[in-house]
């Protein structure tokens, strides 16, 4: 199929080796990362240098680039520890490093001159101006600010050289602050936002007070919950793959460094089915389009919007009577291998026991429904059930399981 576009890149978060690998596994062309330090995702397990290390090797055997974040927006007494860290990503050499701070920008151009930069969402990226101002400096991409609709990011395409990639987000949790630019949780808990440890507070429950009566609350009714007015809903945007795509951008970008593999494994193989489809024939993406939103829908997740790119959001992007996930699937763990016997060995993440039936979901877009006939612990000892996150069990299963595939259980309410 023609387009008049390069197929775009499917950029996934990772927030540790596993699911860096599982990223890859399952369909990502790229995978952006944090390590240790001066990204904005302080809780993320994030990534040792060792880690890195690997996860660039193992990217790398299979054609995925890495992208690594070094985006907060540095204070003075960052900016020593910033060389540092920048000298030693120097050496192992990632596709890219993901940039918010002009400071920041500046270091990395003198001490990863061989390491392509990308301009960050945080640097609020609103218009064609700003970005030739960064490809100027010597900015590989730029991202998007989520304020920006389809039209305004066609037009910024219009006015850049084609040499520039535009990046935006895709799909994924939506801030209520302007280009993540929040002050509340650095207010409330002394967590700055901008320094990567966001305590959410977007999604607490609030009340109005009047300033003549303190200490009296005054509820805004939604229903007999409460409500939440800051908590978005999720960006979903894979009914959409014409639109983004003729608007010019190179790269999908899915949110969620926080999350654990079972969410990026559903996202990636979803979003990579309906990239490849459309591009082999549009009759056939739209064919499809009950299996993707099938697919996102067993994520954990907000409820769907389209953000801000069809116009700007109205009080329906909102949830006000509740701050929780709608949750289809628990998270099992991933097989790493299987043995001569032929079972799986996984490091256990939730409960389940003999005779349950679960899932195995493939990278290929299977979904397969397996019977729980065995548990053995790493001792060789048979147990009825797994109580214990994160021991390595052997699972023997009715169906056939292979490295890297997903072990998930459907929640009975849903």
């Amino acid at each position: 199929m023609e387009t008049g576009f390069q197929k775009p890149e499917l950029l996934v978060p990772a927030s540790s080796l596993e699911v860096l690998k599982t990223a890859v596994v399952f369909g990502a062309d790229a995978v952006y990362i944090g390590g240790d330090v001066f990204g904005l995702r302080a809780k993320a397990k994030n990534f040792s240098m060792e880690e890195m290390r690997e996860g660039i090797a193992f990217a790398r055997s299979r054609g995925v680039k890495i992208h690594v974040t070094v985006n907060i927006l540095a204070h003075n007494r960052d900016l020593a520890g910033i060389c540092q860290y920048l000298k030693e990503l120097a050496k192992l050499a990632p596709d890219a490093l993901i940039i918010a701070d002009p400071a920041v920008f500046e270091l990395a151009g003198e001490l990863c001159p061989g390491i392509d930069r990308h301009i960050s969402t945080q640097a609020n990226n609103t218009n064609y101006g700003t970005f030739n101002f960064w490809r100027k400096l010597g900015a590989k991409r730029v991202v998007c600010a989520r304020e920006l609709s389809l039209d305004e990011i066609k037009e910024i395409r219009q006015n850049v050289p084609e040499e520039l990639e535009i990046e935006a987000f895709i799909h994924g949790a939506m801030c209520i602050s302007y280009s993540g630019r929040c002050l509340l949780s650095n207010y409330f808990t002394g967590r700055d936002a901008n320094q990567g440890e966001c305590a959410h507070p977007c999604r607490w429950k609030y009340a109005v007070m009047e300033e003549t009566r303190p200490g009296e609350y005054l509820p805004v009714y939604e229903n007999e919950r409460g409500t939440f007015l800051f908590n978005s809903k999720d960006l979903c945007m894979i009914g959409h793959l014409p639109e983004m795509i003729d608007a010019g951008i190179n790269s999908f970008k899915i949110e969620g460094r926080m999350k654990n593999a079972l969410y990026v494994a559903t996202v990636a193989r979803t979003y990579r089915r309906a990239i490849d489809d459309y591009y082999k024939d549009p009759e056939l993406y739209k064919a499809n389009m009950g299996w993707y939103m099938e697919q996102i829908a067993d994520c954990t997740y907000r409820q769907f919007t389209t953000g801000f790119f069809f116009g700007k959001p109205d009080h329906e992007t909102q949830i006000y009577g509740s701050n929780t996930y709608i949750k289809s699937y628990t998270y099992l763990g991933i097989v790493s291998d299987v043995d001569e016997e032929g079972r799986a060995r996984i490091e256990q993440k939730n409960k389940f026991s003999v005779g349950e039936m679960i899932e195995i979901m493939k990278p290929n877009g299977e979904n397969i429904v397996a019977e729980t006939l065995g548990i053995m612990t790493e001792d060789g000892v048979e147990i009825e059930s797994a109580p214990r996150p994160l021991e390595t069990l052997y699972i023997r299963l009715s169906e056939k399981a292979e490295a890297y595939d997903i072990l998930r259980r459907k929640e009975i309410n849903n």
